[in-house]
């Protein structure tokens, strides 16, 4: 696609968008440390590279600051630092490795087909349930950050573990990563099946056209 080779448009949404982008590894690299503060960081990078998602999203609407490499990447960019922390929990054993790959796999596929669908000028559907399958990976996404940040940190561990009884526990991290991969699967079904023709003409067209975009 020659798209792929034009020079981006620097809006404001889009430069949120890139930012977003390049403090994945950052965040990647700080929880990855072996440094408690530096955990606290990955977390603190986290949730300011999440909160950009919020705000190129309203600066985009109400400013009207809308462009196809924005419509491309910033869904993308969104499932990037989504699955880095969904890979993350796999690494420091809080998540199984099956369960995640379900996660990360559904949410690229979907990610791109709604990027190509908006490329191509075409709306795709998102459903409520959907919506609440975003907001409860979220929520977990969250939840082991802040435990795992909690449990590195001695000095954050030994006040706060009096709170954390419960919340800690292997079976609720299971159960947590077991329904938001139910969900997480089950939306990406809906997703295709109510938007399948726009879907199968996607795929028609990128068969069909000898043209490059």
């Amino acid at each position: 696609m020659t798209f792929f080779l034009e020079k981006p448009e620097m809006s404001p949404p889009n430069q949120l968008t890139l930012l977003r982008i390049l403090l994945t590894p950052v965040f990647a690299w700080l929880i990855y440390s072996d440094s408690p503060g530096m955990k606290q960081a990955a977390l603190v990078v986290y949730v300011f590279a999440a909160l950009t998602d919020w705000y190129d999203g309203w600066v985009a609407r109400r400013w009207g600051y809308v462009t196809r490499w924005g419509k491309f990447f910033d869904p993308l960019a969104d499932k990037i630092l989504t699955s880095t922390a969904f890979v993350t929990f796999v690494l420091v054993g809080y998540a199984d490795a099956w369960l995640v790959w379900i996660i990360v796999v559904r949410d690229i596929v979907i990610t791109l087909l709604r990027s190509l669908a908006e490329f191509r000028h075409q709306s795709i559907d998102t459903s409520k349930f959907a919506k609440t399958k975003t907001f409860i990976q979220l929520f977990v996404i969250y939840y082991f950050l802040v435990i795992y940040v909690v449990r590195s940190s001695p000095a954050l561990a030994e006040p706060l573990a009096p709170y954390l009884v419960g919340w800690t526990s292997r079976p609720l991290m299971d159960a947590s990563m077991l329904i938001v991969t139910l969900l997480t699967a089950v939306t990406g079904v809906f997703y295709v099946w109510n938007n399948r023709v726009i879907v199968r003409g996607l795929f028609s067209r990128s068969v069909n056209s000898p043209e490059t975009e």
